[in-house]
């Protein structure tokens, strides 16, 4: 805990636009990536360079606008169900001016395939939308990378939960057990190289094999 404080005071302030974003989600709440997280998911931006990102659970589009500082030549397109929270994220867009750049989907990500596809191929695919379903997510939407594309999963710690919860309620062990068959389920795909990093909630990157044995 020692050293997760000494790394966040080491974060520079985030923007007033972006101060008054995590206000809001702490108010409403309304679960947004960890500063630490989200420091590294924007250095993985900044190295990938991607020109288009796929991010699956926009809520109120906070770390698709983090994602964009990090790489303002990018052109993001976001899935969000929940109807409030889709408009909260319409709102932040556009007070930031990135709607030419941000597009928001309206949907059930199991069911917003086809619109996200006319969008890409991507360089990145974002999966932190509901946890019980990231196979799913991934099953659908990895095929939407180019080659030598990126998928990273937020949350694949849970909470520490995933490697012990023996002290969460039964729906938190629920979920984390999900997210544990998860985890294992994609560290050994035959197609993939994974790494998880134990940073804010837990950090997968994976990237396809670049050939098959």
């Amino acid at each position: 805990m020692e050293q997760e404080n000494y790394l966040q005071s080491l974060l520079s302030k985030p923007s007033k636009s972006f101060q008054d974003m995590e206000s809001f989600a702490e108010e409403h709440n309304i679960p947004i990536m960890e500063p630490l997280g989200m420091n590294f998911l924007m250095q993985l931006i900044r190295m990938q360079k991607p020109e288009r990102i796929l991010e699956i659970g926009t809520a109120i589009g906070y770390s698709a606008l983090c994602m964009l500082e990090a790489y303002p030549a990018a052109r993001i397109t976001t899935v969000e169900r929940d109807e409030w929270r889709y408009k909260q994220a319409l709102k932040n867009i556009e007070n930031i001016e990135a709607g030419d750049r941000v597009s928001v989907i309206f949907g059930d990500a199991l069911e917003t395939g086809d619109q996200a596809r006319e969008e890409g191929p991507y360089d990145v695919l974002f999966i932190d939308a509901a946890k019980g379903k990231y196979e799913e997510f991934f099953h659908l939407y990895a095929p939407m990378l180019k080659d030598d594309g990126v998928i990273i999963t937020d949350n694949v710690l849970f909470k520490g939960y995933v490697a012990d919860d023996r002290e969460a309620s039964p729906r938190m062990a629920k979920i984390a057990g999900k997210i544990r068959k998860f985890n294992e389920w994609l560290v050994k795909h035959p197609d993939y190289d994974t790494t998880i990093v134990p940073i804010g909630d837990g950090v997968a990157i994976t990237k396809k094999k670049s050939s098959h044995s």
